[in-house]
C-alpha cells in the first residue's frame, strides 16, 4: 500500500470515530424525554445517562491515550469502536434505567479508548507541516455530525422510539472497525520499555471524575454550596498529590517532554476555556430561545444552524490562514471571534443571534483547528495519544464547565415565572460573562509559536525515553 493510499485510509478512520462519538452524544439529548418516559425513569435518572458516560470519558482519556503509545493505537481504536457499538446495541435492549445508566459508562469507558486513537492516527501517518488539512476535514467532519445529531434523532425517535438511536451506533461501528483493520499497522519500537504509572492513572482519573462530577452538581447546588465547594476541595487535594507523584515516579503517567511543552499545554487550556465559553452560550440561548421565547424545537435549531455552518466552511479556511501568518495570531483571531460571537448573541435580538452564531462558528472553527493542529504536531514522538488524550479531556471538560457557570450566573431560572420579566437582562448578563471567559483564551493563544513549522524542517527528532510499543509508520 502506498503512502498516500495508507494516509487517506488513516483519515478516514480518524474521521468516522469522531463523528461516531459526535453523533451519539447529540441524538441522545432528544431521546432523553422519551426514554425517561419508556422507562418511568426520573429526571435525575435521565441526567446519569449523560453525566455517568461523561464521568468515564473525561477520567480515562489521557490513560487511555498512554495504553495507545504502549500497545498500538490501531489497536486501541479497534477495541474502543467494537466496544462502543456493543454497549450501545446492548443499551437498545435495557430492561429498565439502571441498565442503561451502567451501560454508558461503559460505554464511555471504551469512547475513552477510542477518541485519543483517531487523533494519534493523524499524527502518526502526516508529517507535522501536512497535518493541517487532515484536521480541518476532522473538524468539519465533527461539525456536520453534531449538526446533523438533532435531526437524526429527533427522526429516529418520532419513527421508532428511543432505542433506534442507539440500534443505529451497531453498524456504524462494525464499519469503523473495517476501515480500522485496512488500516496498516506501524512498526512497533520496542528500544525500550516504560512502565504505565498505575498509581498516577489511580489519582488522574480520581480528580477528573471528581471535577466533572462537582461541576455537573453546579446546576443543582449551586457554586457557594457545601458540595460544590468540597467537591473543588478535593480535586485541587489529588491534583496536588499527583503532581507530587509525578515528579517523583520515574515513569510518569504525563511525560516531562509533553508537560513541558509550552505549544501543547497553551493549546489544552485554550481548548478548555473557548469549549467552555461556546457550550455554556449554547445552553444559555437554547434555554432563552426555548423557554422564554416559547420557540419550537426545530425553530430554534435553525438559529443556532449558522454555527455549523460556519464551522463547516471556517475549518479549511483556518487551515489556509494558520499555514500563512502561524498558530499565535490565528488562534488569537479565532479565539477573539469566540468572545465577538458570545458579545453578539447577549443582544438577544433574531437577526442578531443569528450573526453571532456564525460569527461564533468561524471562531471556534479556527481554535480548533489550530489547538488541535498544534498539539498532533507538537507531540513528542511515541507520545501522540497521551496528548490526544490531553486534548480531548479539555474537550470533555469544558462544556461541563460552561454550563456550570451559566447556571450559577442564573441562566437556568430565565424561564421561571418569577424571573420572566427580567429574563433578558439574565441571559444577557450570563453570555458576557461566558464571553470574558473566553477571553482568557487570548493568553495562551499568545504562548503559542509566532509562525508555522516550514516543509524544510529537519526530521522528528528521535524519542529520548521510547515508550514501549511506540508505532512509527
Amino acid at each position: 500500500m502506498t503512502v498516500p493510499v495508507r494516509r487517506h485510509v488513516a483519515l478516514l478512520a480518524s474521521v468516522a470515530g469522531a463523528m461516531l462519538v459526535a453523533l451519539d452524544g447529540t441524538v441522545l439529548l432528544v431521546a432523553q424525554p422519551r426514554l425517561q418516559r419508556g422507562l418511568g425513569a426520573s429526571v435525575a435518572q435521565v441526567q446519569w445517562t449523560s453525566t455517568g458516560y461523561l464521568l468515564a470519558v473525561a477520567s480515562l482519556l489521557v490513560i487511555a491515550g498512554r495504553l495507545g503509545d504502549r500497545y498500538g493505537h490501531v489497536r486501541m481504536l479497534l477495541v474502543g469502536v467494537l466496544g462502543f457499538g456493543a454497549t450501545s446495541a446492548c443499551i437498545a435492549l435495557a430492561p429498565g434505567v439502571g441498565w442503561v445508566i451502567g451501560l454508558r459508562v461503559a460505554q464511555g469507558v471504551f469512547g475513552a479508548l477510542l477518541q485519543p486513537a483517531t487523533l494519534a492516527l493523524l499524527r502518526l501517518a502526516y508529517p507535522t507541516d501536512q497535518i493541517g488539512r487532515p484536521i480541518a476535514i476532522r473538524t468539519s467532519a465533527i461539525a456536520v455530525a453534531a449538526g446533523a445529531g438533532p435531526l437524526l434523532g429527533g427522526v429516529l425517535v418520532a419513527e421508532l422510539g428511543w432505542r433506534a438511536v442507539f440500534w443505529i451506533n451497531a453498524p456504524i461501528a462494525l464499519v469503523i472497525a473495517a476501515l480500522t483493520l485496512a488500516v496498516p499497522k506501524p512498526a512497533l519500537e520496542r528500544t525500550g520499555f516504560q512502565r504505565l504509572d498505575l498509581s498516577g492513572a489511580a489519582l488522574l482519573a480520581a480528580a477528573l471524575a471528581i471535577l466533572v462530577r462537582t461541576l455537573a452538581g453546579v446546576p443543582r447546588h449551586g457554586w457557594i454550596s457545601t458540595p460544590t465547594l468540597s467537591g473543588l476541595v478535593t480535586v485541587v487535594a489529588f491534583a496536588a498529590v499527583l503532581a507530587w507523584h509525578e515528579r517523583r515516579t520515574a515513569h510518569p503517567l504525563v511525560p516531562y517532554t509533553v508537560a513541558r511543552s509550552v505549544p501543547v499545554t497553551a493549546s489544552m487550556v485554550l481548548l478548555l476555556v473557548t469549549t467552555a465559553g461556546l457550550f455554556g452560550a449554547l445552553f444559555t440561548a437554547t434555554f432563552y430561545l426555548q423557554d422564554v421565547l416559547r420557540l419550537d424545537p426545530l425553530v430554534s435549531g435553525l438559529q443556532v444552524l449558522p454555527l455549523t455552518v460556519l464551522m463547516v466552511l471556517g475549518a479549511p479556511v483556518a487551515t489556509t490562514a494558520l499555514r500563512r501568518y502561524g498558530p499565535r495570531r490565528t488562534a488569537i483571531v479565532g479565539t477573539t471571534l469566540v468572545v465577538v460571537g458570545i458579545v453578539g448573541l447577549s443582544r438577544l435580538g433574531p437577526t442578531a443571534m443569528g450573526a453571532a452564531f456564525a460569527v461564533l462558528g468561524a471562531g471556534f472553527a479556527t481554535v480548533m483547528v489550530t489547538a488541535t493542529g498544534t498539539v498532533v504536531g507538537d507531540a513528542p514522538p511515541g507520545y501522540a495519544g497521551v496528548v490526544g488524550g490531553l486534548k480531548q479531556t479539555a474537550m470533555n471538560i469544558g462544556p461541563t464547565l460552561g454550563i456550570a457557570v451559566a447556571t450559577g450566573t442564573g441562566a437556568s431560572t430565565v424561564g421561571t415565572p418569577v424571573a420572566a420579566a427580567t429574563s433578558a437582562p439574565v441571559v444577557g448578563s450570563t453570555l458576557l460573562v461566558l464571553a470574558g471567559l473566553s477571553a482568557l483564551g487570548l493568553l495562551p493563544a499568545s504562548l503559542l509559536r509566532h509562525t508555522r513549522t516550514s516543509s524544510t524542517e529537519p526530521p522528528r527528532p528521535p524519542q529520548l525515553a521510547p515508550a514501549h510499543g511506540s508505532e512509527k509508520w
